[in-house]
């Protein structure tokens, strides 16, 4: 499991104070008990909106809106120019006996995300975080949950026409804030790790992806010939919205691998995929809260001798961007170095997120807000 400490007193959710993490990063797997949503809703009021050009920048003056705009980036895209396979994306739509492909898939993620039930990296491949962001969506819907898409889901994802006219493919302009970033070479042991500034991208790329939730081969599928320099538009995928409701109760279900996000008045509101621990460290049982917010947090790697390492911040930081602690010392909700794997990596017995969906839940979970682990 993680040791890890807080450092010190309260720590405002969007300071650049850090808290020292100890503990060790593990390798894999599932568990075994079964969520059962005693109340769920559809969370329809409160899908992405129609952007209409700019992206991730909430309306209004909530708590929510103000912090979700400090932690999460702005995008300005357009719609001008798309090339025919971003049209087609764009365009995509099912019906029932149809194979899917890339382009009707990388829509189905699209849609599934900007109601709120995350995939991880988009990629226009149907996974295991794919299906299980459908079965939330499902299961939020008063749906029947199914293993495979049907007409059913498929309408209700599609029934609100605002939505449907959101782009899912863009094109973005590249700024000098995109490619001109810190970078660094992440090495094998904490010894070394230590002795880096910061625990940032490795690559260009790899920051892009993640400013975009999408998967770095994708990314580059659909821009073959780009040199990723400042002033060149390239296509990207548009996140939408992250969820603004207030966020007062969260389930980690180790069987579906999901972290399922409640109101206070127990709707379902959000889903995120996840790994909870692991037959190795497995996560705790029964019900906590949360006891402390962190963004940027470092990281502190205690060796079999008892020897400490101090990691500094970063997005590739054991824990990613975020840590949520919770009121059981040692355990929290986190973010990811490696999206790609949320859900087919091992967590030592912490909740681990994509860093944009740790840093979305950051953003609306509250103070004392109730984790429950099933």
């Amino acid at each position: 499991m993680y040791q890890l400490t807080k450092m010190s007193t309260a720590i405002s959710v969007l300071g650049l104070s850090t808290v020292l993490l100890m503990g060790q990063s593990i390798a894999a797997t599932h568990s075994s008990a079964k969520v059962t949503n005693k109340t769920t809703a559809s969370n329809t009021t409160d899908i992405s909106p129609v952007t209409n050009g700019v992206s991730q920048k909430i309306a209004g003056k909530s708590k929510a809106a103000i912090t979700l705009n400090k932690l999460l980036p702005t995008i300005k895209y357009t719609t001008e120019n798309l090339p025919v396979e971003a049209q087609k994306v764009n365009s995509a739509t099912w019906t029932q006996g149809m194979k899917r492909n890339s382009h009707t898939t990388t829509k189905l993620q699209a849609l599934l995300n900007w109601q709120q039930n995350g995939v991880g990296s988009v990629d226009g491949y149907w996974g295991k975080n794919s299906r299980k962001a459908m079965q939330a969506f499902q299961m939020a819907n008063g749906l029947a949950v199914t293993d495979t898409l049907n007409t059913e889901t498929w309408q209700a994802l599609t029934k609100n026409d605002k939505l449907m006219a959101q782009p899912v493919l863009v094109s973005y302009e590249l700024s000098d804030a995109d490619i001109n970033i810190k970078t660094t070479t992440i090495p094998e042991s904490a010894e070394a790790k230590a002795k880096l500034e910061g625990m940032y991208y490795e690559s260009v790329i790899e920051g892009l992806a993640e400013k975009f939730h999408i998967s770095e081969n994708y990314l580059k599928a659909l821009n073959p010939n780009a040199k990723f320099a400042v002033g060149e538009t390239i296509i990207v995928y548009n996140p939408g919205n992250p969820n603004t409701k207030p966020v007062s109760r969260v389930v980690a279900d180790k069987t579906t691998e999901t972290l399922y996000a409640y109101d206070d008045k127990g709707i379902l509101v959000a889903s995120y995929p996840t790994t909870v621990g692991s037959t190795t460290t497995p996560s705790p049982t029964g019900t906590h809260t949360v006891a402390v917010k962190v963004h940027e947090p470092n990281y502190t790697y205690t060796a079999d001798n008892g020897s400490k390492s101090i990691l500094p911040p970063g997005p590739n930081n054991p824990v990613g961007s975020v840590w949520i602690g919770l009121s059981k010392p040692s355990y929290g909700i986190h973010g990811s170095p490696d999206p790609a794997r949320i859900s087919r990596q091992a967590s030592a017995g912490c909740i681990r997120l994509t860093n944009w969906d740790a840093l979305a839940l950051l953003g609306v979970i509250q103070n004392g807000a109730t984790v429950e682990f099933r």
